[in-house]
């Protein structure tokens, strides 16, 4: 690969799009790892194998300096396309035509068809689960639609493991900018003027913490690169370092030209194995081609990056731990004062920022802090990603202004609540939890809330890295803040008592709850307890454990009532609280059900309606496994 610092990035980007202009067809396949969990690249696989059959050309890498205008297939991969629900997914360029759930037996079909006779195959196409309508391409899919895709606007497009194609897009223009053209302080008076905060949770505005990391005497400082993303249901992070791998470095870059630092350090869960490749690759790619390295773009200034991978302990997320995990420490958080920009990395002054955080900052030097904060609210500026989960018929990785309403998230881009089956049909909304083990739920009186940093706290939720899990009313909500808690709890690392000890007897006095043991007094007590552990544990993380717990109380409290006086789960989520019983009608005394079970607990006749004795029944759900008929009641 040619010296990036002896040509003009303009003349790579030149040369891509003139390449990429004589090709005939681009079949992008989502190589995202939900798409390649169900099969993505047996499909990429067997594309490449039928458009050779078929006698056509085909690159998986242009070549620049081909002049030739043969007519060739351009295959490649690309990162999460966010459309999680519907992969594999297969685009089909320059028509705009994507394909859903797409099949290795799916391939032959759509090489013949729509690469050699421009035909769209309608089976393949997205279907509204509203209304039943089709759609040829995202600009037509709502889902697609009502986002605004800033920071995911090249994720799903661009192969991530080309720095040309990055270049093409733009890449690496706006740290040119800021090596070449900017000061430090003018790179930071940037940042604060967008308003761009921490999109890991915290929300701390990132020209404010550059500012204050430049302004620490010394000559050696850090830019650590957070990608610990461990909440559970949340994927955005991972996603944009498997999607868009160089834009990532690009803002480490622009923060470390900003603080005055030449090292820096991409922390990644172990979990992420091909967002780990993919970063790696990224680095080497841009060391190669001169973007890394010693004096970048002849600026005099040096930038050298690495990726460390982390052992997904949840409590590495802090910054602090993560410090001290790359340090070769146990990763356990630290007081603070003093703060990562006083003293961080191998105690030299250090900036932190997430991935999402990062992903947006060359957006913005390169376009202007006014393009960037036109979208949000007053103060909150700009789009977040959220993952998208749990009871909706869309689920997926979507970005959208800050403001938005849960409606517009749930209904219109979500396409609604669903049944426990996936399917729409009139199942209500209940709440959702959005921030993950440290964020709270949200209720339908919540639904027209604009969703930005400031309104969710004082609904005593959070941004949190963006996880988002939906919730029907079949949903137990004393179920949902246990297993939230039992997360957290497993997840602690210890160090202090208050979350060690606290969130241990928070979990037990829940599945005292669950199992029926509980009194209006270990109600009191839960809720004491977690206000104590918010307000005495040491880290951020150990403060907002309590959160999911704190939030359902308050706003499902007769169902936490309801559970401990009646003995009752309306949902019959909570096993030891379920009554059950045979319906007559549809009980054909197949005899099945009282053969099977394990303690004897049923009695009947042969074609006579049986019984279940509710003092022997321990409710192991045999019986339930095994009816035909679907006669017994009470699992859900």
């Amino acid at each position: 690969m040619e010296t990036l610092t002896k040509i003009d990035l303009k003349q790579v980007k030149e040369s891509f799009n003139k390449a990429a202009s004589r090709v005939h067809k681009r079949v992008v396949i989502c190589a995202g790892t939900g798409c390649i969990a169900n099969g993505a690249m047996k499909v990429y696989e067997a594309f490449e194998k039928a458009v050779k059959e078929a006698g056509m050309d085909i690159f998986v890498e242009l070549e620049l300096d081909r002049h030739d205008d043969h007519k060739t297939i351009h295959l490649t991969g690309s990162g999460c396309q966010g459309f999680c629900a519907k992969g594999p997914l297969v685009n089909i360029l320059p028509e705009e035509t994507m394909y859903t759930k797409v099949t290795v037996d799916d391939v032959q079909e759509i090489v013949e068809r729509s690469l050699m006779n421009d035909e769209v195959i309608e089976r393949l196409l997205y279907v509204n689960p509203v209304d039943g309508t089709k759609s040829k391409g995202q600009t037509e899919i709502p889902f697609y639609k009502r986002q605004t895709r800033l920071v995911l606007g090249e994720c799903g497009h661009v192969d991530p493991q080309s720095i040309h194609e990055y270049i093409a897009h733009n890449g690496y223009m706006a740290a040119e900018k800021a090596f070449l053209k900017m000061t430090p302080e003018e790179i930071c008076n940037t940042m604060l003027e967008s308003g761009l905060r921490g999109r890991g949770g915290g929300g701390f505005p990132a020209g404010r913490k550059w500012l204050l990391t430049l302004n620490q005497p010394g000559e050696k400082k850090y830019v650590i690169c957070n990608g610990d993303e461990g909440d559970p249901g949340a994927f955005m992070d991972r996603s944009l370092m498997e999607g868009n791998p160089h834009r990532v470095l690009e803002g480490m870059m622009i923060a470390a030209r900003a603080i005055g630092a030449d090292e820096g350090y991409v922390y990644v869960r172990l979990e992420y194995p091909l967002a780990v490749k993919r970063m790696r690759k990224a680095i080497e790619d841009a060391m190669e081609a001169g973007v890394l390295g010693d004096d970048v773009f002849g600026s005099g200034h040096s930038m050298h990056i690495q990726v460390m991978e982390g052992a997904g302990a949840f409590v590495c997320g802090e910054e602090t731990a993560l410090m001290a995990s790359i340090e070769g420490k146990r990763g356990m958080p630290n007081p603070k004062p003093p703060f990562p920009a006083q003293k961080g990395l191998f105690e030299k002054p250090t900036v932190i920022n997430n991935v999402e955080t990062l992903a947006a900052v060359p957006l913005i030097i390169r376009n202007g802090p006014s393009w960037f904060n036109v979208h949000g609210t007053e103060r909150s500026k700009g789009t977040k990603t959220f993952a998208l989960t749990g009871h909706v018929a869309n689920t997926g990785l979507i970005e959208v202004p800050f403001g938005t309403t849960l409606r517009e998230i749930v209904y219109n881009i979500g396409g609604g609540v669903t049944n426990d089956d996936g399917t729409v049909s009139g199942q209500v909304f209940k709440a959702v939890q959005i921030g993950g083990p440290s964020g709270g739920c949200l209720t339908e009186e919540d639904l027209d809330m604009p969703l930005d940093y400031d309104n969710l706290i004082a609904r005593g939720a959070m941004v949190g890295s963006g996880g988002l899990v939906v919730m029907n009313q079949q949903s137990c909500m004393v179920q949902i803040a246990r297993f939230f808690m039992n997360f957290t709890q497993s997840e602690s690392c210890g160090k202090c008592v208050p979350c060690r000890e606290g969130t241990k007897q928070m979990l037990s006095l829940l599945d005292d709850i669950i199992e029926g043991r509980a009194t209006e007094e270990t109600f009191s007590l839960l809720e004491e307890v977690g206000n104590v552990v918010k307000k005495a544990s040491l880290c951020g993380l150990g403060k907002t454990a309590p959160s999911p717990v704190l939030s359902t109380i308050v706003k499902f409290k007769e169902e936490y009532l309801q559970h401990i006086n009646d003995k009752k789960c309306a949902t019959n989520n909570c096993k030891a609280l379920s009554d059950i019983s045979i319906d007559p009608e549809k009980c054909t005394g197949c005899t099945v059900c009282a053969r099977k079970c394990p303690v004897n607990a049923i009695s009947g006749e042969r074609k006579q309606t049986h019984y279940i004795d509710p003092e022997i029944c321990t409710k192991c759900g045999i019986c339930n496994q095994v009816c035909k008929f679907d006669a017994i009641i009470g699992f859900n």
